[in-house]
């Protein structure tokens, strides 16, 4: 049995700073969206912004190898 992949938290300094910084969003506005929204207005791809990392992708190939 394996252990459990814990995912990555939430970025949420990264985003505040191109939220509020790169994109001038006023508090308010950066507030009220949601992480997707946040990510298309970044121009961040779905696919991208839900793709594992490497360290998850390999715990996934262990835990469920091609046979």
């Amino acid at each position: 049995m394996s252990a459990a992949v814990e995912p990555e938290p939430f970025p949420w300094a990264t985003m505040m700073q191109a939220g509020l910084g790169h994109l001038r969003l006023s508090p308010e506005a950066f507030w009220s969206m949601t992480p997707r929204e946040l990510a298309a207005a970044m121009g961040l791809s779905a696919r991208a912004a839900n793709a594992p990392s490497r360290q998850t992708f390999d715990a996934l190939m262990r835990a469920f190898p091609d046979r």
